[in-house]
């Protein structure tokens, strides 16, 4: 029995070994193959060059300059090898004395690794002028490999800075979220390069190879080639664009010129600042100036800035007005303050407008008609339309991170608070104050419908590629509303043309424009206080912001053109001088045709 117990057991133990021995020899003869050919056979991606962006007029604002970078074979800091890693840092920066030994060190280190087989890139980029001198000793070095890396360059530097964006290089967020980023290493970071990225970032090709077992290349065995052709031409004009900053010098604020089909021609956020700063990598002196400045230029106002309406608000509660509650003919006696509860809401001009309709609470921008609007027609409806009107929400423009801004209502602030709404808030809210806050992007689109009865989507690109971007449109205002529109366009008309009007003295345009002004406070103004300090006279940073939002030719509205400008104080004093010359400018351009 136990002689059969045995025999039993050595046959079982021959039976596993033979199943064994023929599963390895056959059964994995096909996983065993297939891990041999990826020790043979490798699979390179191809970068794609980024695509380059260009104005209307097909100059380019953002290109790709020529260059390379420089890489190192890994593994060379072994005990056996390290002589030769210092050799080839110490012949780098013989050759090329601007780069820095201890850098190049810290860019090898973070890539070496055992299971690393590819070349290391110790130099991210170095131009074409510098390589060219010493690129066949380098070439020579079976230890370094030098491959094409073409860098980002805006040739216009800080114009228009905000709505082109810059790009920098990729962190491990961007890479997560892209993983073409691994190989490209750079990524669109704001404007619109970030906003059409993925576009002109283009597709990766690939090279499969035959390697031998030192990784050295042997034969080519297929190719395709990465995807790349992904120009984008804005709508932007870069000259006006120019134009337009020479104009705002020590300013800071927003500049927007729009079509009335929300075409955009120029956009500016002020302060402006070099875009090829971010794209090397920006020192920290120069990063410390910038990000304290009281003057924000990291800021892209156009978007991201949220200001008090302030009056030019007064056009489209002026529309509310009469086609809810209030009659086209109804009037107030303005006296200069209204009493409400234990405040007093004061109009702008101290003697009183007197007696004031439509037209002229939006020519002389008569506080105390609004006022008095507001208590008849009530927040609800007030919020309803501004929000109809496409406030408190975004544009649609073509950029990263566009803020909605806040049109004040009871259930804004019972969400937002907790809290009940109060009468002293509608009528703050009549004038564009208390928690009103707009974009300059939402009163260009905002005076467009003004202009034309249409809300139009804001947007920079002209075509992607071939393909042309049309126009999108909304139909957003009721029989009613068209029906009147032309009341609150004459009053607009009056503030840039009539005497009284509040940008009447400031205009020196050719081309006959309609638009409103707008002073937003960003301090409160003491209760106890009769006689205000005067603009000019207050603490630079303590003065209000200066909106003026225009449109032209007032018979046939072609191009929105609005400037607000950071503690300016009045509209018309701080910006009908920029505006009238811009206008001119669109006119000798011929962009305006009369």
């Amino acid at each position: 029995m136990k002689i059969k117990f045995i025999l039993a057991v050595f046959i079982s133990i021959w039976l596993a070994l033979i199943v064994r021995v023929f599963f390895l020899a056959v059964e994995s003869n096909t996983y065993y193959e297939r891990l041999s050919l990826n020790n043979t056979i490798k699979t390179e991606k191809i970068a794609p060059v980024r695509g380059e962006i260009v104005d209307r007029n097909n100059k380019p604002i953002a290109i790709n300059k020529l260059g390379f970078k420089i890489q190192l074979r890994p593994h060379l800091r072994s005990k056996q090898k390290i002589d030769t890693f210092n050799e080839e840092i110490q012949i780098l920066t013989k050759l090329l004395p601007n780069l820095d030994s201890d850098k190049l060190i810290k860019n090898y280190i973070k890539k070496d690794s055992y299971y690393n087989h590819d070349y290391i890139d110790i130099v991210h980029f170095i131009s074409y002028e510098e390589i060219i001198p010493v690129y066949s000793i380098l070439n020579l070095r079976e230890n370094i490999n030098i491959v094409s890396a073409p860098r980002r360059y805006y040739p216009y530097e800080e114009i228009g800075a905000h709505i082109i964006g810059y790009v920098s290089r990729a962190n491990k967020k961007d890479i997560k979220d892209n993983d073409l980023l691994e190989l490209i290493g750079y990524t669109g970071k704001t404007g619109v390069e970030k906003y059409y990225n993925t576009y002109l970032q283009g597709e990766a090709g690939s090279r499969e190879i035959k390697v031998n077992a030192n990784n050295q290349e042997i034969e080519e065995l297929s190719y395709k080639s990465s995807k790349e052709d992904s120009k984008l031409t804005l709508s932007i004009d870069i000259e006006l664009q120019a134009y337009i900053a020479s104009l705002f010098k020590k300013k800071a604020g927003a500049v927007i010129v729009m079509d009335i089909n929300g075409s955009i021609l120029a956009a500016s956020s002020f302060p402006e600042y070099d875009l090829n700063t971010f794209v090397s990598g920006i020192s920290h002196d120069e990063w410390n100036v910038l990000s304290e400045s009281l003057d924000k230029p990291f800021t892209n106002k156009l978007v991201n800035g949220l200001y008090p309406p302030g009056s030019t608000i007064k056009t489209g509660l002026g529309l509310v007005y009469i086609t809810t509650d209030i009659d086209t003919n109804w009037h107030v006696e303005c006296t200069a303050s209204m009493p409400l509860g234990k405040r007093i809401f004061r109009c702008w001009k101290k003697t009183g407008h007197g007696k004031t309709e439509i037209t002229k609470a939006i020519r002389e921008s008569c506080d105390d008609y609004f006022y008095k609007g507001s208590l008849i027609v009530g927040i609800k409806k007030m919020s309803d339309g501004l929000l109809r009107y496409g406030l408190g929400k975004k544009t649609g423009v073509d950029l990263p991170n566009e803020f909605v801004g806040t049109v004040p209502s009871r259930e804004w602030k019972r969400k937002k608070y907790n809290s009940p709404w109060y009468m002293g808030e509608t009528v703050n809210t009549s004038i564009g104050q208390g928690d009103f806050l707009v974009t300059p992007m939402q009163m260009a689109q905002f005076t467009a419908l003004m202009a034309t009865g249409k809300l139009p989507t804001p947007h920079f690109a002209k075509m992607i590629g071939d393909e042309p971007v049309e126009p999108e449109i909304t139909e957003v205002l009721n029989k009613d509303e068209i029906k009147k529109l032309p009341i609150i366009q004459k009053a607009m008309y009056q503030v840039c043309n009539y005497p009284k009007g509040t940008a009447t003295n400031y205009i020196s345009s050719k081309v006959e424009i309609a638009g409103k002004t707008g002073t937003a406070q960003v301090i409160a103004i003491m209760q106890d206080i009769e006689d205000r300090v005067l603009e000019h006279e207050m603490s630079y940073y303590t003065r209000s912001h200066a909106w003026f939002t225009t449109y032209g030719p007032y018979k046939n509205p072609q191009y929105i053109v609005l400037a607000m400008v950071e503690h300016g104080g009045h509209g018309g004093t701080a910006a009908g001088k920029m505006v009238s010359d811009i206008y001119d400018k669109l006119l000798e351009l011929e962009y305006i045709k009369k």
